[in-house]
């Protein structure tokens, strides 16, 4: 017998293909993280195409919320929908990526409200407003549904303000200083335009746009990010 011959085959390091699980298990973590950073383009390039396709829609006076409203309402109802669900996705790989570590249950647990919230306001539209839809009968007072959606748009821009906190307290930890400035400038930009045309109809039509811009693409911006940085020693023997 070859005794030589034998050592000096390749030995498994592996034989439970403990190695092949893990690549897998980090494959489903990136795939997790892609439905966060394609969530807020593909929402805003959604409602942008509704902007200028809706008939009598002006979306320098009326609030995205209205084109969940007539004919065509089902795709801004399809858009707040997916864009949640993809938000939970991303949670889920946001607790794949971070926990147990700095971020790794309040910002999952965040972004995942963020992404209810975003289907709660699918599910329960607002009410007419500003002559839209054309020939709609604006109510005297708020409907049940119009109530839930607006609660819900409160719920969703505090939520993501609070789940973009945590990230700064992250990338602080990380000395990443630019990437927690960011963050911070986010919340405040979010905060300061959704609450700025509380009062004004024409300016919370824009405003409202403006904290969704930021606050929306924050969130993929940072899914973009842990996609790029490399898995830590402690997350690499987690997984």
């Amino acid at each position: 017998m070859d005794l030589s011959h034998q050592s000096n085959q390749p030995q498994s390091t592996d034989p439970l293909g403990g190695g092949s699980k893990q690549t897998k298990t980090l494959s489903l973590t990136r795939i997790l993280l892609l439905c966060g950073a394609i969530a807020g383009p593909l929402f805003i390039l959604t409602v942008l195409i509704q902007d200028y396709t809706r008939p009598a829609f002006n979306p320098r006076l009326q609030p995205l919320s209205l084109l969940s409203l007539g004919e065509w309402g089902w795709v801004q109802i399809v858009n707040f929908v997916l864009a949640g669900v993809l938000n939970l996705l991303y949670a889920g790989g946001l607790w794949r990526k971070l926990h147990p570590g700095r971020a790794g249950t309040w910002g999952p647990l965040l972004i995942g409200a963020y992404g209810l919230g975003l289907i709660s306001v699918g599910v329960f539209r607002t009410d007419p407003a500003n002559g839209f839809p054309p020939g709609a009968i604006a109510s005297t007072g708020p409907s049940w549904h119009g109530v839930i959606h607006a609660l819900g748009g409160l719920f969703i821009f505090v939520v993501l303000a609070a789940a973009l906190t945590v990230f700064v307290r992250l990338f602080l930890a990380r000395k990443e200083r630019w990437w927690a400035f960011y963050c911070m400038a986010s919340v405040v930009l979010i905060l300061l335009f959704f609450f700025g045309g509380i009062n004004n109809a024409v300016l919370m039509a824009r405003f409202l746009r403006l904290a969704t811009l930021v606050g929306w693409m924050a969130a993929s911006v940072i899914a973009i990010k842990l996609l790029c940085a490399p898995d830590t020693p402690q997350q690499t023997r987690a997984h």
